[in-house]
């Protein structure tokens, strides 16, 4: 599976998110702990910083093969900082037709949005979905489109149906969106388990959804996630236990006081001052991450220094 990191808080050296934790996301891409492959796939980062010398826009970075490989990331991380991150660790199968590029790594940015995006997820025959979804695709979207991932078409996608930048309008569109999949895969008799773990990213905001589809196409999959997983990889129990398992988050105080590790200082509602949105629980303990439950949406907004959180339940 992937790996999904978003963070949002005071500016911090970047190597305190990606680097330094013995659990890192860079780590993660050869020591996997909580799944059974290596991400080999390529990887990325965006962020926002304001000692960039245009903080209004995103800073990314990708490069096409294993992130504990990159000879660059020790020599480019540690001259930079954040106070809104978006970083992933790709997976693919071991097939020919999966493209190592630049094009294909997460997170993705496209002109004319403030957001960018990457996912823990797939869309299963996207390409042959297509026939039915591009007719909702606008044209602006469409040609920036420059890889071959699920992710980025999804992002198209998205974007085309998004009306604002509200939590409202956002969640709508995420609604939208996982409706026409669903239509198109029942006409086209393409009924699949769709797998959507998503980190939407702006300056000091943080959407993150978890939702999707089971085996057959049904929206409120039933089963405990930690039982199915019992089955081992390579069947359906295991499959629909990846749906079903949580997104997790991280809220609290102080984090740029741990620098070799996750850890925050914890602090009551409405306090925090930091927040991480992850595809896993980065802490030994985890007991203090939050779960962002299948079928929920997170925004996390900082304001004033501080964060708010807003859990809903998508409509779909």
């Amino acid at each position: 599976m992937c790996r999904v990191l978003a963070y949002i808080g005071p500016g911090i050296p970047l190597e305190s998110l990606l680097i330094k934790p013995e659990n890192s996301l860079i780590n993660q891409s050869l020591d996997p702990e909580l799944h059974p492959n290596l991400q080999l796939a390529g990887w990325g980062f965006g962020l926002w910083s304001a000692h960039l010398l245009k903080p209004e826009e995103p800073l990314l970075y990708h490069r096409p093969m294993a992130a504990f490989h990159d000879d660059n990331a020790p020599g480019i991380i540690p001259s930079l900082q954040a106070s809104t991150m978006l970083a992933h660790v790709r997976a693919a199968a071991y097939d020919a037709r999966n493209v190592l590029a630049d094009e294909n790594c997460h997170p993705f940015s496209f002109k004319g949005t403030p957001w960018i995006i990457a996912q823990n997820g797939a869309l299963p025959h996207w390409r042959l979905l297509q026939r039915e979804l591009l007719p909702l695709c606008k044209d602006d979207f469409l040609r920036q489109m420059k890889g071959t991932t699920d992710t980025e078409f999804f992002y198209v996608l998205l974007l085309s149906l998004l009306e604002g930048d509200s939590d409202d309008a956002v969640q709508t569109a995420f609604e939208k969106l996982l409706d026409a999949v669903l239509q198109a895969m029942r006409k086209l008799d393409l009924v699949a388990l769709t797998k959507l773990k998503i980190a939407l990213v702006s300056t000091d905001q943080i959407i993150g959804v978890n939702y999707g589809a089971g085996h057959k196409g049904e929206t409120a999959p039933e089963g405990d996630w930690k039982e199915l997983r019992k089955a081992g990889p390579d069947t359906d129990d295991y499959a629909l236990s990846m749906l079903l398992e949580p997104m997790y988050l991280l809220m609290g105080k102080n984090f740029e006081d741990y620098a070799d590790s996750y850890k925050v200082d914890a602090s009551p509602e409405g306090e925090a001052t930091s927040a991480i949105f992850a595809s896993e629980p980065l802490t030994e303990d985890g007991s203090d991450w939050l779960h962002i439950r299948f079928g929920e949406m997170v925004s996390l907004r900082r304001d004033g220094g501080k964060i708010s959180k807003t859990i809903t339940k998508l409509d779909v």
